[in-house]
């Protein structure tokens, strides 16, 4: 949080809003947004009059023309797009070959031949069609043989001229690759009224370096950009777009202090250099895990003294979040508490893929951004003009390609009684063209232009990008040139499309239904979960937890070892007693398979999993204290070990088992791979000797009370902490009828030969080795 303030009820909203409940946040919108059917019906009508002022314009826009051929509802589209992304990224020369004889021969260009309104894109069609043709594989005869030939011979030539075609398509959408090129190719823009913002292309920083010469080539740029500042008013002057990923290799919630430590100064300092030159500066918007740090970041620099009486800082906000209102509300409380103005880019969203994907992996409920788009369409007309009703200290930043959204932001504004001089509207270069034109020279309202810059090498990720954004046959910029689709269809309300517009996107609770349910998860971005798991911890913080020998007999008494934290040594984390060769015979003495039907079996392992979830945060403490794991490790191990044994619940044979099966795990994975191992033989009946890594036995001795707590017997389970010689006793006795192993080649080697010599001929060995 900033330095010597206090969260405020806004920006703890923030925070807990992440996963909000998406039905109830989307109805609030729709109150909120309160436009009438007639009023829908008006803005859908002057929607349509720009569609078809955008259709009967002689340029239509470069990407639009590009998606209507190559949208990524064609195979070639998508082809394209991983060329595009992966081509760059491959070191070496035959693998590219691979990777293009892969992408282009399989494809159907001829289909694509012609039927383009851009003579760019015919010529690409032309090219890629060619090439695709000298790769694909031989057919019989002299023809055959000569495209052998070709290929053979051709291939650095084939390499050279894909590559360079993508450049070339990539171009069109970056405007230059200096900050001095793109401003001299932006003059002519300029002279009929655009202004720019420009966005130095890069991905997130990853290495202290990177950082350091990401914040140089802002400097720079700013420095580069303020020879064209030459208006009193900010809004009239070229600004820049920053990325807070890209001044720092850690930007996460994990590495708080560090960030607001280190990279606020940087953005502070970029600020500074941009109040001087009398320009904007944009913070770009990051992924939703992101959104309560960066309000942290923005809150500390936007509060330097010296950035007083600077309308220019901006912020851009992603309407497709559910918590965008709550951060335009936090934007607008925090300008009127400084006494500042400030920008505010409105933009629908860039990682919606992301987000989606992510709350998935990660297990949570729900997810942070809308699952439908007209839902974001609707967001974005809600807080237009939640932001239109803020001008007093928020300059509104329109971006956006779509003719309704347009037309919402204009009505909206007339009837509200806000002038054009309040707010402007924005698109990317390369992107919405004619739109735009109609917006500037017909409406009468300022439009600025967001412009790339930047090398060929990062352009490629930027299009792939562009690509995902916009190039479902569902999106305005695919429809735009699509004759076929009515200009009233284009511009239908989003309002009236809710209803028919829910996504069956799965939750990550259900991703396995109706086999099993997901592990619980925990996202260690998100401030409530961090402060839950911390409760949970603090009452293990200095705990000392004992192990012995858990055995169907009475264990042999035995000296116990001390546990001390790998971390912090002078951290006592328990003590444990080793089994000895007595508390060995009779364990495998005692074993017995457990006899049960694999449904009672299953209905065990799922309330075993139920319990480790339960006791997460002794299991927490337990991984940090005794295994030195990071929290994220910690989250991982648990959630693994719970997947097994639910995986093998649900996957319980009926076979006859093995026997008796010894279980030995290593250190690194001393919750999920003991446990996987020990679920796996207890799911098919076995009864279980569990040798653990000795370094991690209080861990194994908790997971296996809790095991017995949830119906295991005692005589199928057991556990036998200790050294290798526990280990090399139960791989060499005879009445051990199987053994699964994790650890290191060469021991692995060594049970296999004890195996061979002592055990009965055909017993399985389960080994998964490394180092």
């Amino acid at each position: 949080m900033p330095k010597n303030t206090q969260k405020s009820p806004l920006r703890t909203k923030i925070s807990a809003n992440m996963y909000a409940n998406e039905a109830t946040t989307l109805q609030r919108l729709i109150e909120e947004a309160g436009l009438s059917q007639e009023t829908r019906q008006r803005i859908s009508a002057d929607a349509a009059t720009l569609v078809r002022g955008i259709r009967e314009s002689s340029d239509p826009g470069m990407m639009e023309v590009f998606l209507a051929e190559y949208g990524l509802s064609t195979d070639e589209g998508i082809a394209l797009m991983c060329l595009a992304e992966a081509l760059l990224r491959v070191p070496d020369a035959e693998t590219i070959d691979a990777l293009i004889e892969d992408k282009i021969a399989q494809s159907d260009w001829a289909s694509h031949l012609g039927e383009s309104t851009s003579p760019l894109v015919n010529a690409s069609t032309w090219a890629l069609m060619l090439t695709g043709k000298v790769l694909d594989e031989p057919a019989p005869g002299i023809i055959g043989s000569l495209r052998s030939a070709v290929k053979r011979l051709g291939e650095p030539v084939i390499r050279t001229a894909v590559g360079r075609a993508m450049k070339e398509m990539g171009r069109q959408f970056v405007l230059g690759e200096t900050i001095v090129g793109a401003m001299e190719r932006a003059a002519k823009m300029e002279a009929k009224g655009y202004t720019y913002s420009y966005d130095m292309l890069g991905e997130a920083a990853r290495t202290e370096g990177d950082a350091k010469r990401y914040h140089l080539a802002y400097s720079r740029a700013i420095t580069a950009i303020a020879q064209a500042c030459t208006h009193a008013e900010i809004r009239e002057n070229p600004g820049i777009s920053v990325k807070l990923s890209a001044l720092h290799p850690r930007y996460e919630e994990a590495q708080r202090s560090r960030v607001m430590d280190e990279l606020a100064p940087r953005l502070r300092s970029l600020a500074l250099l941009a109040k001087s030159a009398g320009m904007g500066l944009n913070v770009d918007a990051e992924e939703a895990d992101r959104l309560a740090i960066s309000m942290d970041v923005i809150e500390e620099v936007l509060s330097e003294p010296a950035l007083a009486g600077w309308d220019g800082f901006g912020v851009v906000v992603q309407a497709y979040g559910q918590r965008a209102g709550d951060a335009i509300e936090l934007l607008n409380a925090l300008a009127t508490r400084l006494d500042r103005r400030i920008m505010v880019r409105l933009v629908k969203g860039a990682y919606w893929d992301t987000e989606v994907k992510r709350a998935q992996v990660e297990g949570v409920e729900g997810f942070p951004v809308f699952t439908a788009k007209p839902a974001t369409d609707v967001s974005y007309i809600a807080n237009a003009k939640k932001l239109l009703g803020m001008t007093g200290r928020i300059y509104p930043q329109f971006a956006t390609h779509n003719a309704h959204t347009v037309a919402a932001v204009l009505d909206m504004a007339r009837e509200m009684g806000v002038s054009n001089d309040a707010y402007e509207f924005q698109r990317l270069h390369g992107m919405g063209e004619a739109l735009h034109d109609i917006v500037l020279k017909d409406r009468g309202s300022h439009c600025r232009i967001y412009a790339p810059v930047g090398a060929h090498r990062d352009l490629l990720a930027y299009l792939v990008r562009r690509l995902l954004e916009n190039g479902a046959n569902s999106s305005f910029v695919n429809q735009i040139v699509d004759e076929d689709v009515p200009a009233e269809e284009v511009a239908a309300c989003p309002f009236d499309a809710l209803a028919d517009a829910q996504p069956n996107i799965t939750q990550a609770p259900d991703l396995f239904a109706p086999e099993r349910a997901n592990s619980k998860g925990f996202d260690i971005t998100h401030e409530p979960t961090l402060a839950r798991i911390e409760k949970a911890r603090k009452a293990f913080a200095a705990h000392v937890w004992d192990a012995a020998p858990l055995i169907a007999g009475k264990a042999k008494p035995a000296k116990a070892h001390v546990v001390l934290n790998p971390a912090n040594p002078a951290d006592t984390v328990g003590k444990v007693a080793f089994a000895s060769a007595a508390d060995v015979d009779t364990a495998l003495t005692a074993a017995a398979p457990w006899d049960a039907t694999p449904e009672t079996r299953a209905k065990v392992l799922n309330k075993a999993a139920d319990l480790y979830e339960k006791h997460f945060g002794e299991l927490f403490a337990q991984l940090a204290r005794e295994a030195g794991k990071i929290m994220l490790d910690q989250v991982g191990e648990l959630r693994e070990a719970v997947d097994f044994l639910r995986y093998y619940a649900a996957n319980a044979p009926h076979e006859t088992p093995v026997g008796t099966f010894t279980c030995i795990s290593p250190w690194n994975f001393p919750l999920a791979i003991f446990t996987g191992q020990v679920s796996a033989a207890l799911a098919a009946g076995n009864a279980v000797l569990a040798k653990p890594a000795e370094q991690t036995s209080l861990i194994a001795y908790r997971a296996v009370q809790l095991l017995h707590e949830a119906g295991v017997p005692t005589s199928a389970l057991q556990l036998l902490p200790g050294a290798g010689d526990v280990g090399a006793a139960l791989t060499s006795d005879p009445r051990v009828g199987g053994v699964a192993f994790t650890g290191s080649t060469e021991t692995a080697l060594l049970i296999r030969k004890s195996m061979a010599n002592n055990l009965a001929p055909g017993a399985p060995l389960i080994a998964e080795t490394g180092g």
